[in-house]
């Protein structure tokens, strides 16, 4: 049975003949495989004869296209150049993502990838092909990412972007375990979301991490309860606030009702309120009744305590983090979209 890295060559192989292929006055002389040698190691070098001269498109074939590995290929790549005459350097992966493609093509390094996309830029021929989505998702890399003990890691990184961090002090500092955060570490630093020297490291584009969270996150991870009340929305919330903070439950503000009390500019006509060990006497003391839809009330059990990390306080009323309300606001189609664009470009962007 051919393992997978054997598959992956296979298939880069027939995903570059298929492109060449396209092109009328080139000819396929001569393929090699796995070529090493003192000046030189290739996955793939093709001997190719076009319409006035002959030349050579050596490829380098790896199984995941994250920026970290494309750029690794792409200095190993420079330093073969400065060995080889007459060559057009390849870069293949399952799928190469746009930032990427970027360090390649800016290396004049031509690619392609298992999704579709390509560029390939040699002598007369210029093929490119973009924004095809990645066929190869790395589930267990998002499994990993996603997870309730690594979005502890997640809240801990955005909620101190401009922090550098020892792992001991980050795995303490999110309450998971030494193991947990050195994963999210390993698999941020392969995006080339983190950067460091000597032992520490920090964020470098929190606003890339924020957003792709934001696409992978469901608030309705949550244990949710609809409910209703007949006071005002806002007079619900410091009810709540004030009767939460008298017997010791947990509990902040979130969504829309988070984001009004930092933005004046958002409106809303629901409550939306984390809040650990939710009783029937609870909601009875407070006048909310359980209904099964058009309730002016939605009290978030959460799924797990991180998303209470790094709240604050407006009027004495706990409130989830700048990071937990963009995540919360995003999942509410169009009035939640606009309300998280608009909390980040005038708080969250201007704080980082």
């Amino acid at each position: 049975m051919k393992n997978n890295e054997s598959i992956i060559k296979e298939k880069a192989k027939g995903a570059l003949l298929e492109c060449l292929g396209k092109i009328p006055f080139l000819k396929i002389k001569n393929i090699r495989e796995d070529i090493f040698n003192t000046d030189i190691q290739a996955d793939l070098d093709l001997a190719i004869e076009l319409s006035d001269r002959n030349m050579r498109l050596i490829c380098e074939i790896k199984n995941s296209g994250q920026p970290r590995l494309a750029r690794e290929a792409s200095n190993q790549i420079l330093r073969y150049r400065e060995k080889t005459v007459n060559a057009y350097f390849v870069f293949i992966a399952p799928y190469i993502s746009s930032k990427a493609a970027a360090i390649l093509k800016s290396d004049g390094i031509g690619y392609i990838d298992l999704s579709g996309n390509c560029l390939l830029s040699f002598d007369k021929i210029f093929i490119e092909r973009k924004d095809f989505p990645n066929q190869f998702q790395e589930k267990r890399a998002l499994r990993t990412l996603y997870s309730s003990k690594a979005e502890r890691v997640l809240r801990v990184l955005l909620c101190n972007p401009g922090r550098k961090w020892k792992i001991t002090e980050l795995a303490e500092e999110s309450d998971v375990s030494l193991g947990q955060a050195s994963n999210v570490k390993k698999i941020l630093y392969e995006r080339e979301l983190l950067s460091g020297e000597r032992g520490s490291f920090g964020l470098v584009n929190p606003a890339e991490l924020l957003q792709e969270w934001a696409d992978n996150y469901s608030y309705r991870k949550n244990e949710i309860k609809e409910l209703y009340s007949l006071k005002p929305v806002q007079d619900i919330e410091t009810l709540c606030a004030h009767y939460f903070n008298k017997n010791d439950v947990k509990y902040a503000l979130a969504g829309f009702s988070g984001a009004a009390r930092i933005s004046t500019a958002v409106r809303y006509n629901k409550a939306m309120i984390y809040a650990s060990d939710v009783t029937e006497k609870m909601l009875s003391d407070l006048s909310i009744k359980k209904v099964g839809s058009g309730g002016n009330v939605l009290l978030y059990t959460p799924y797990d305590d991180g998303v209470y990390y790094g709240g604050s306080k407006a009027d004495d009323i706990q409130l989830v983090s700048k990071v937990q309300l963009f995540l919360d606001l995003q999942g509410f189609r169009g009035r939640g979209e606009e309300a998280a664009e608009l909390l980040f470009e005038r708080i969250i962007g201007e704080e980082w």
